[in-house]
């Protein structure tokens, strides 16, 4: 019988002691022994990244997790600087950056709009998707698979109920794989060229 697979979540919650959904979230998970969690707040609150850890915790990973609240259509500030140092040229994309590639990323998330909000007739004019294609083409640039994302509307008026539901939903989607991942899409790589990367002052690419 094969291994389970191994599946890192980042969680990105700036004030995760008051958090309902992602707090619940995390608690689903635990004592799944396939599954490790980096609290990125908890590792790096001056937000000094170390650049090396995080990504020789990615190496043997084979489902990504990203579980952060939705911050103005798109992730807190520490998961933004995180993709921004992390994922490097070299590394996560580029001609020889394929340490990510064939991996799964999951986007589990919370809105504090209603569904009906994220909507052409809402007040925020777009499906909730189109605030996604950012996390869809880092992604494709990476060469991972980007499975359906994992949303809960509405977070702040949420009943308990539909916290759990949602927490629920969560851990039967981490214990269901391989499985549902194999059923995505083929994850592919896109092609970018050095010379329209920034580079160092030597010119080696950053």
């Amino acid at each position: 019988m094969s291994a389970p697979p191994s599946i890192l979540i980042l969680s990105a919650h700036p004030d995760l002691a008051h958090s309902r959904v992602t707090r619940a979230m995390l608690s689903a998970a635990h004592g799944t022994p396939n599954v490790r969690v980096r609290d990125l707040y908890a590792l790096y609150p001056d937000y000094a990244i170390d650049t090396h850890a995080e990504q020789e915790a990615l190496r043997d990973a084979e489902l990504l997790v990203w579980l952060h609240p939705m911050h103005w259509y798109g992730m807190p500030a520490l998961m933004k600087l995180w993709v921004d140092e992390v994922l490097s040229v070299g590394f996560a994309y580029g001609q020889t950056g394929h340490a990510l590639h064939g991996k799964d990323l999951w986007l589990v998330t919370s809105t504090g709009g209603s569904a009906h909000s994220y909507s052409p007739g809402g007040y925020n004019r777009h499906p909730v998707g189109d605030f996604l294609l950012p996390y869809a083409q880092t992604a494709a640039l990476c060469g991972m698979r980007f499975l359906p994302p994992l949303v809960l509307h509405g977070a702040q008026k949420a009943s308990a109920e539909q916290v759990q539901a949602h927490a629920q939903a969560f851990l039967e989607g981490l214990r269901a794989l391989p499985e549902w991942c194999e059923r995505q899409p083929e994850p592919a790589q896109e092609a970018v060229p050095d010379d329209e990367r920034p580079v160092r002052e030597e010119g080696a690419p950053v």
